[in-house]
Order: C-alpha cells, then sequence, then structure tokens
C-alpha cells in the first residue's frame, strides 16, 4: 500500500515528537508555546489554528444532522477539507456526534447547548495525549460526551461514574488495538464503545454501520493495516 508521507500542512513533510518541550511559534498566529512537536522543516501550527475551522464545521453539520449513527457522521464530517487525518478537532468530533445521534434516537438533550459545551470542552483537549498522557483524545471525547448529557460535575456521584467508565472503556478497547496512533481509528472505536455503554445504562438505542470500512488508509502513514479491525483489506491495500 503506498501511503501519503506527508503530514505538516504547511510544507508536508513527516511529523516529529519530542520527549520534551520545545520553544515554538505558529505559523498561523504567531503564538509562541512551548510543544513537543514539528515538522521536519520546524513548522508548528498550534491546536487552536490546527482544529478552528474543524471545530466549526463539525457543529454546523451536527445541528443539521437527523441520523441516528454516529459512525456514519464521523465518516461524513472526516471527508470535510477542515478534519485533517490526525488532529484534535478528533476530541471534538467524536462527542458531538455521539451527543447528536443520542438526540436523534430519543435522547432528551438541547443539542445547540450540548454542541457548544463539547466544543468548549473538547479543544482543551490538546494533541498527542494519546502518546504524551497515554489517554486517547477520543476516548476522552466520549466521557465528555456522557458527562454532558449526565450533567455530572465534579461533585457528582452516579454520573460522575458512569462519565469515567465511559472513557476507560473507550480507552480500553483503543489500548487493546494497540499503537500507533490514528485519530480515524480511535474515533470509531470510542464511539462504538459509547453506543453499546449508553444501550445498557439509559436503553437508548443508537444506530452503528453492520460493518465499519475505514477509506482513510491512504492518507495514514502509521496506518496498522492489518491489525486495525476497521482495514480496508483489499487487493489495492498491498
Amino acid at each position: 500500500m503506498k501511503k501519503i508521507t506527508g503530514e505538516c500542512l504547511i510544507c508536508k513533510k513527516p511529523i516529529k515528537y519530542y520527549n520534551i518541550d520545545k520553544s515554538v511559534k505558529c505559523v498561523f498566529c504567531g503564538k509562541e508555546a512551548k510543544s513537543k512537536t514539528q515538522c521536519e522543516d520546524g513548522h508548528y501550527i498550534c491546536d487552536k489554528c490546527h482544529a478552528k475551522n474543524g471545530i466549526e464545521s463539525i457543529k454546523r453539520y451536527c445541528s443539521k444532522s437527523t441520523s441516528k449513527n454516529p459512525v456514519e457522521m464521523l465518516y461524513d464530517m472526516m471527508k470535510n477539507k477542515y478534519i485533517h487525518m490526525h488532529g484534535p478537532e478528533h476530541h471534538v468530533m467524536v462527542g458531538a456526534a455521539l451527543l447528536t445521534a443520542y438526540k436523534n434516537s430519543g435522547g432528551n438533550i438541547e443539542l445547540e447547548k450540548a454542541l457548544n459545551e463539547m466544543a468548549d470542552r473538547g479543544k482543551e483537549v490538546p494533541g498527542g495525549v494519546c502518546g504524551f498522557w497515554g489517554a486517547c483524545g477520543a476516548g476522552i471525547s466520549s466521557g465528555i460526551f456522557m458527562s454532558i448529557l449526565t450533567n455530572s460535575t465534579p461533585l457528582s456521584n452516579e454520573t460522575w461514574g458512569l462519565s469515567n467508565n465511559m472513557t476507560a472503556k473507550s480507552l480500553k478497547k483503543i489500548g487493546d488495538i494497540g499503537g500507533p496512533r490514528c485519530c480515524k481509528r480511535n474515533s470509531f472505536t470510542a464511539s462504538v464503545q459509547a453506543v453499546e455503554f449508553v444501550k445498557k445504562n439509559f436503553g437508548i438505542e443508537m444506530d452503528l454501520p453492520e460493518k465499519i470500512v475505514c477509506e482513510f488508509s491512504m492518507k495514514n502513514k502509521q496506518c496498522i493495516e492489518n491489525r486495525c479491525p476497521y482495514f480496508k483489506n483489499t487487493t489495492t491495500h498491498k
């Protein structure tokens, strides 16, 4: 399988990750920061600039969607030019798709308010946390989804437990599949886990595809191919 090797949004060269922070400046907004991430040519894009247009497109899409299938919605949104192969926009997108599917499946939430809250919380989860924190942002997004729909706070009792268990369920499955990171694979996985969790704990049944087949492998230099449960194992990928 011939994969696209470029990852930097500026020069398309591979991204480099460091174990310690470096002083960097965002090529878009000029903000100075500390980061463990740059491309080979030294370009750095802050999370806010990387995800800004993507988050707005997510909110617009979800506010109009009538789908009960969060994976179907993820697939549609992933085709948007502002949703990159990898990036912190996925930390909002998973929870937003789940909130929308939950509402359309009969769940009692005020969707516009919930989507705004999802965007505010999700964009605070930095890029790269899957490797640097040991907690994938897509998995965290499913926990944020649960927290929003249950109105959980740090002082809550049962809903506090539900929110943390939701995150744990997603992260366990994501970890079992293994790395390296793939925002598409992890988003699908977290969403499937959330659909099952909601059905068990709330009796709300969202839809899922009969089979999830990823169409983004060619864009992912680090695709794990046959180790991924969603890999399109055809002759064109060999």
